[in-house]
């Protein structure tokens, strides 16, 4: 006949919680306890087991003015033990510990899985960004900070003022417990989110449709243009249809513009745009504006052996044939124009779908 030894649940689980409570606490080790006291020195806080712990106001200062006076007595806290049961019975246990390895397990789990955080600065010095993540302390370089990006329109020194208190989204890149080192990044959230930005503006944009964007900067060969998340390239031959010698004749930086798709390259990610193809081309309406026997004004722009270019308007020129620069006979165009000249020239033949245009100075009245 066997004997049965086995305790009822209930016992059960009630010897497992009192075996527990008699568990002697040690330093380091995370402790949930219920808040006994509060007063301006601190919390008293039972642990356990008849135990006693108590917050010094110095080891709560990760609170806010909010959770400081949210503290109620018979509610829950989570506190780190400092040095466990002294002679006095009690132990001393910090909040401000306790926030900061919960931060650290989290840090560390979420830089092992390669998470972003959510973070607040809490000061600056001459390195860069003081943060606190999740009552951890950390710190962002000042190479790593977003605004040294998007250009701030103040000083440094008035920009880092401005932002103690903000909440900032970063990217973990160095975790070190042992040495208490966390380094984060903003600008590398902000590249990301770019970069996520480009790649659906590359995959929405389509060729020819003409898209409304910001002039972020200029140089020699062009404008580089911000639709909304990539940047496109207008080349200085794309800003007008008229010669263009600098790219500040047509547009400046901020300046906002209307822009038309001429190339999309995936694989280079690359976007090709046009200034002056969001309107018509002047030689589209060429014939609508100019007849056949009309006078008009023509600067020379350049001579050859056969004749001289003279431009009308914009990218509209026509050849004086060196037959119509003169009634006499000549032996060269510059024997009779120069470059830079402005002439009262005639219409002889319009060809729009060539793009060429016969003029004649000598039919026009002035005879040389």
């Amino acid at each position: 006949m066997s004997t049965n030894t086995s305790l009822p649940v209930e016992n059960m689980e009630t010897l497992l919680r009192e075996a527990d409570q008699i568990k002697s606490v040690r330093p380091g080790e995370l402790v949930q306890g219920v808040i006994m006291r509060v007063d301006q020195e601190g919390i008293l806080v039972s642990i356990g087991n008849k135990s006693e712990g108590i917050v010094s106001s110095r080891e709560m200062r990760s609170l806010s003015d909010a959770e400081l006076s949210s503290l109620k007595i018979g509610e829950e806290i989570l506190t780190r033990v400092l040095e466990p049961e002294r002679e006095d019975g009690s132990a001393i246990l910090s909040v401000d510990r306790a926030k900061e390895e919960i931060g650290w397990m989290a840090i560390e789990k979420k830089f092992s899985n390669g998470e972003s955080v959510d973070g607040t600065i809490i000061g600056f010095n001459r390195g860069g960004a003081l943060v606190d993540v999740n009552g951890l302390k950390g710190f962002v370089p000042i190479s790593h900070l977003g605004w040294a990006q998007r250009a701030p329109s103040g000083g440094e020194d008035d920009e880092m003022e401005q932002r103690v208190g903000e909440n900032v989204h970063l990217k973990i890149i160095e975790v070190d417990r042992s040495r208490n080192r966390a380094i984060f990044s903003e600008k590398a959230i902000l590249q990301e989110a770019r970069q996520s930005q480009k790649e659906r503006i590359l995959q929405e944009l389509q060729e020819g449709e003409i898209r409304r964007g910001k002039v972020t900067s200029i140089c020699d060969f062009g404008a580089f243009v911000d639709l909304g998340g990539a940047d496109g390239l207008i080349h200085i031959s794309e800003l007008s249809w008229e010669p263009v010698q600098s790219t500040d004749q047509v547009v400046n930086v901020a300046d906002e513009v209307d822009v038309y798709v001429m190339k999309i390259d995936q694989e280079s990610k690359r976007i090709a745009l046009s200034l002056r193809r969001t309107g018509p081309e002047p030689w589209d309406t060429v014939p609508d504006r100019y007849q056949v026997d009309q006078l008009i004004s023509g600067t020379i722009t350049k001579l050859t052996n056969f004749g001289a270019f003279a431009r009308l308007e914009g990218s509209v020129e026509g050849l004086i044939h060196i037959s119509e620069l003169s009634y006499n006979i000549i032996n060269h165009p510059k024997d009779v124009v120069k470059e830079g000249d402005v002439l009262t020239l005639k219409i002889l033949k319009i060809e729009p779908e060539r793009k060429r245009l016969a003029l004649s100075l000598k039919q026009a009245g002035e005879t040389w």
